[in-house]
């Protein structure tokens, strides 16, 4: 059986344990509100185009962007088009001609592709709207150039054009404004997450590794991660014109968010087992369950990021092969995911009601990550409405953030949460402990269970009965309450 290194949480009373969720809220609400004060994340610039210079509805129709710097970050065209009165529902399949050119410094144009790139889009009109439903043009990841001219054509749509009232373009990219903020608040959590992690390590610096409870090995790996998760490489998007920052960033908060996964799995299961953890039939279910979700979304990325290089107008959700299969096999790993993660609850919750300390465990850190996880379905349903599962997951997620709030609580409520775990989760400062007084015969009863307090314990752990350790009120302290 391991020992555990002491933990703050078991020295909190209610009051304290108030006063945590409380600044652990206020927290949050103040990054939501310097957010409600800071600038609008996307800038757009609308071009209705009534007319053309031939007369036609269908075009080509040349669309010039306003001039750009790399604080915009990226660029999104997209096309509405207006109906008249419909009388019925219909999807048109059609062709899209697309033709992109950037403008350098000098005012020379670059031809980005010297190929006209040709895709298949579908038109899909519904009652009673008379707009259309919206679809992406062209996508960059990265900013090349100070400008950007598209032409675009719509083949394959003339009989319906009669019915085509307008055709609206809308460029779409960060504001710069935005974008310095952003710069600012990503390098503050990164200062007060290397903060954290240094107190965290320098708390446990006198207790040997083999002695940390699961929560604390677990939050010395979280806590690192959550370090790259706000991105220390975050400026080098700004300082070079490439693809490989933005793909860093987006690899760096894959792999935290789902270690994250791992982490709710491996605790509430940890807490359980009480023995020896070997990775065959602890770790490795978890892994394979995780890591088929983290695989799911770093292959979407990388897949869509090596045809978007290629082809700007590349859609994976149109574009990509079994794509629908792709979805159902990652909806498929979240429900197993979840299960098993209900399943360990509902086990860990039977198993350790009665006893103290295991209780105090899960009661916390089941209490704070359900308040998390609640906070954050808020935001998804204000950001998304009622369409936060629809196929937007790669390029067009970043484009539906309205104001900085949105932005800044998703990070801030992420870092809090593990500021919190790492607090409660570290020794106290007048904790006496000594890694070595397991090797003496006289303590050796200390080490059968994680719910002994090895600080100032009024408790002594007897041998296992059944699977499970006994508590007694010791010898010494029966002397003491007879004196």
């Amino acid at each position: 059986m391991e020992m555990l290194a002491p933990m703050r949480l078991y020295t909190l009373t209610r009051r304290h344990f108030a006063l945590v969720f409380a600044v652990f809220l206020m927290c949050f609400v103040l990054t939501v509100f310097i957010g409600l004060a800071g600038p609008k994340v996307i800038t757009e610039n609308a071009y209705n185009i009534l007319n053309t210079a031939n007369g036609s509805k269908t075009g080509p129709f040349l669309i010039k962007s306003p001039p750009l710097s790399n604080y915009n970050q990226q660029l999104w065209l997209l096309c509405t088009i207006q109906m008249t009165e419909n009388n019925e529902d219909f999807i048109k399949n059609f062709q899209m001609n697309v033709e992109l050119k950037g403008v350098m410094q000098d005012a020379s144009i670059m031809h980005i592709s010297d190929n006209v790139h040709q895709k298949s889009r579908f038109l899909h009109c519904t009652l009673p709207q008379h707009f259309c439903d919206e679809f992406i043009v062209v996508h960059l990841g990265y900013l090349n150039y100070t400008q950007y001219q598209v032409n675009v054509s719509l083949k394959g749509v003339e009989e319906k054009s009669q019915n085509i009232q307008n055709v609206t373009f809308v460029i779409k990219t960060y504001n710069p404004k935005f974008s310095q903020v952003e710069i600012w608040i990503r390098f503050v959590f990164v200062v007060l997450t290397f903060i954290v992690t240094c107190m965290f390590a320098h708390s446990l610096r006198k207790f040997s590794m083999r002695d940390w409870g699961i929560e604390q090995k677990w939050m010395s790996i979280l806590l690192p991660l959550l370090l790259l998760y706000n991105d220390p490489f975050f400026p080098l998007s700004f300082l070079t014109n490439s693809w490989f920052p933005g793909t860093l960033d987006a690899f760096f908060q894959a792999l935290f968010l789902c270690a994250l996964l791992l982490f709710w799995l491996c605790v509430y299961h940890g807490i359980i087992i009480q023995g020896e953890r070997t990775f065959l039939k602890f770790y490795l279910p978890k892994l394979v369950i995780v890591g088929l979700l983290w695989t799911s979304a770093i292959t979407l990325g990388i897949w869509q990021l090596v045809n978007e290089l290629q082809d700007p107008t590349y859609q994976y959700n149109m574009d990509m092969q079994h794509f629908q299969g792709m979805k159902i096999f990652f909806l498929l790993v979240v429900i197993l995911y979840v299960l098993y993660l209900v399943f360990l609850l509902v086990r860990a919750w039977s198993e350790l009601k009665n006893l103290p300390y295991s209780d105090l465990r899960l009661k916390f850190l089941t209490t704070l990550t359900f308040l998390v996880l609640v906070i954050s379905l808020v935001i998804l349903y204000l950001r998304f409405g009622p369409k936060a599962l629809q196929d937007n997951f790669v390029p067009e997620l970043s484009n539906h953030y309205q104001n900085s709030a949105e932005f800044l609580s998703f990070y801030g409520l992420l870092n809090f949460y593990l500021y919190t775990l790492a607090f409660i989760y570290s020794p106290s400062r007048n904790t006496l402990y000594d890694s070595q007084m397991k090797d003496n015969p006289a303590f050796s009863m200390l080490n059968e269970s994680d719910d002994e307090v090895i600080y100032g314990s009024d408790y002594e752990v007897m041998p296992l009965q059944n699977g499970r350790a006994i508590k007694t009120t010791s010898k010494y302290q029966d002397d003491t309450d007879s004196d």
